[in-house]
């Protein structure tokens, strides 16, 4: 919880013994408590003396950062100019304080202010608080000052619910999850917050406390945070809650489910939410803006790295498995399991825990205790092909479903009958079109809505199978009708390479065989070009420099531009 001070926490200037006692209460609870005022600290000090209760006190309205146990202030902008305060005083202005970088007074010396700064073609803003002017540097308030109170003690703003009570409270309510005005609060501030306590200062702090310990308020969900998902015929928009949210996204190869999923992760990712991606068979190796991917083809993720990544809040992270062999992934990931639950109980991140190919991550008989770890995940999202192979507690941790492709009811059947709602499931309806998708959500019917696509999925889909390492289980393999080869072709840039220089037998055993189109549509995922390619699988009597030729060019005209911007595959 971020407080702040004066009309917040204090009443003329000073916190009483009940508030205090709250406090307490919070600080008891293990919730982490800081202060954000636009006092300096011998104002602060001359009114308040239980800075032992906050981890970390924002002053001089975000200015100066202060660390209570270590006694230490560190100056997060520049000193003032000493020519602009004593302009001031030649000026007449009076009260006038001088922090470590705040320059303060009162109404009605507004005028003068600013009128100073511009003789002097100085870069700093004028904030305004009851009353109070307050000079500080350029982009300098109180939400940059609780950024770095939270980046010190490796916390998430998503994690964070602040209380203030006048305008300059603004920037630092609005950059929180949850922002909260006293009920003394300004009207501005109490339209623009997410809730509003039913008592002034602080007795409207101490009963926010007591909803926080109880319920770290679960029925307050103001919508704000909510990501978009798709569009219904209607026009209505589908969003999820950023936090609650255990999805599962399933259907047959081919039929999308790789783009619902990169869709959602590209609006958990731009909304600023944590995400930790378990990949078994590094499809997500390139193109996650600000995502770091450990482990390759050749190296497993150690679990030291995985917690000291994600110990930033401002850091996501995709966990490639591939360097793990095929039947220890499973019990990779329910040994990684708990230490991100961990990290999550002390610090509130990772917000999203996604696993893709679910079925071989959590298969039946996956362990209860892990289950129950589950639960306690932020957001939750699994990915899979057979949704009827995860463990059937698994299913039941999840409320919500996405179905894509063809069938979609059989998806829905499986789902309701493993969290016992069978009888609840709808009536059968037709495949759904590329591009479509059908929610269902426990609390209410199902959804049927178009895709708000990804930006980047297309992207980097092209750059992983063009230039990317597929993996062992996911390269073509030139093997010939003897099966005298094993030529890997481990991305679409080794596969023409390859292609050009295999004996014509080989190339054409392989063509009969539909062996490209087939490696293209289960492993590339490309079902468009998968379709292309089979055309000339079937064309039957060219040469086999022609069908070459053909393949390559299907290949090149579809991946060449975003593998290397002008060059070629």
């Amino acid at each position: 919880m971020a407080c702040d001070y004066d009309g917040t926490l204090a009443g003329d200037g000073r916190v009483d013994d009940d508030t205090v006692a709250a406090l307490e209460r919070l600080v008891r609870s293990g919730r982490r408590l800081i202060m954000v005022t636009g006092r300096d600290m011998d104002e602060l000090a001359s009114a308040f003396d239980r800075f032992d209760l906050f981890e970390r006190i924002v002053i001089e309205n975000g200015a100066v950062l202060y660390d209570p146990a270590q006694q230490e202030a560190t100056m997060l902008a520049e000193a003032p100019p000493s020519e602009l305060v004593e302009r001031l005083r030649q000026a007449g202005v009076q009260p006038l304080t001088v922090g470590s970088v705040i320059v303060a007074t009162r109404e009605p010396h507004d005028e003068t202010v600013l009128g100073t700064i511009r003789d002097l073609g100085l870069e700093l803003q004028v904030i305004f608080n009851k009353g109070a002017v307050m000079i500080l540097p350029s982009g300098v308030n109180k939400a940059t000052g609780l950024a770095a109170a939270l980046g010190a003690l490796g916390l998430s703003p998503h994690n964070t619910v602040a209380v203030g009570d006048a305008e300059n409270d603004h920037a630092f309510l609005a950059a929180c999850e949850c922002s909260v005005a006293v009920a003394n609060a300004l009207p501005a501030i109490k339209e623009r917050s997410d809730l509003v306590t039913g008592r002034p200062r602080g007795a409207g702090v101490a009963e926010l406390i007591d909803r926080l310990v109880d319920d770290d308020l679960a029925d307050v969900d103001p919508g704000r945070h909510h990501l978009p998902l798709g569009t219904t015929e209607g026009g209505r928009q589908v969003r999820l809650a950023p936090y609650g949210t255990r999805l599962l996204i399933a259907g047959p190869s081919n039929s999308g489910k790789s783009t619902v999923a990169a869709a959602l992760l590209e609006r958990v990712s731009a909304a600023g939410y944590q995400f930790c991606l378990i990949d078994p068979e590094g499809d997500y190796t390139d193109g996650i803006e600000d995502a770091i991917v450990l482990g390759d083809a050749r190296r497993a993720p150690t679990e030291e790295e995985i917690i000291q990544v994600l110990g930033n809040p401002a850091q996501s992270l995709v966990v490639n498995l591939l360097g793990v062999p095929l039947d220890d992934r499973p019990g990779f990931f329910e040994m990684l399991l708990p230490r991100l639950s961990a990290i999550r109980s002390r610090y509130g991140h990772p917000h999203w825990l996604i696993v893709d190919e679910a079925h071989h991550m959590m298969p039946k008989g996956f362990g209860m205790e892990s289950v129950g770890l589950l639960r306690r995940a932020g957001g939750l999202l699994l990915v899979t092909v057979h949704p009827a192979l995860i463990s059937e507690p698994v299913l039941r941790t999840l409320n919500a479903v996405v179905a894509v492709g063809e069938r979609p009811v059989e998806v829905l059947t499986t789902f309701a009958s493993a969290v016992g709602r069978a009888g609840d499931c709808p009536e059968p309806l037709g495949d759904l079109p590329t591009g479509e998708f059908l929610l269902w959500r426990l609390s209410g019917e199902p959804i049927r809505a178009r895709l708000m696509a990804p930006e980047g999925e297309r992207q980097r889909h092209r750059r992983k199978y063009a230039a990317g390492e597929l993996g062992e289980e996911k390269s073509f393999y030139f093997r010939g009708p003897r099966e005298v080869l094993n030529l890997r072709a481990g991305n679409l840039t080794a596969f023409c390479h390859i292609a050009d220089g295999v004996d014509d037998e080989s190339w054409e055993y392989h063509l009969r065989r539909g062996d490209y189109s087939r490696w293209l549509a289960e492993d590339v995922k490309d079902g468009e070009l998968a379709a292309e390619v089979a055309e000339v699988e079937r064309g039957g009597g060219e040469p086999a420099d022609e069908t070459r030729r053909r393949v390559r060019e299907l290949i090149e005209n579809r991946y060449t531009a975003s593998a290397e911007p002008g060059g070629a595959l």
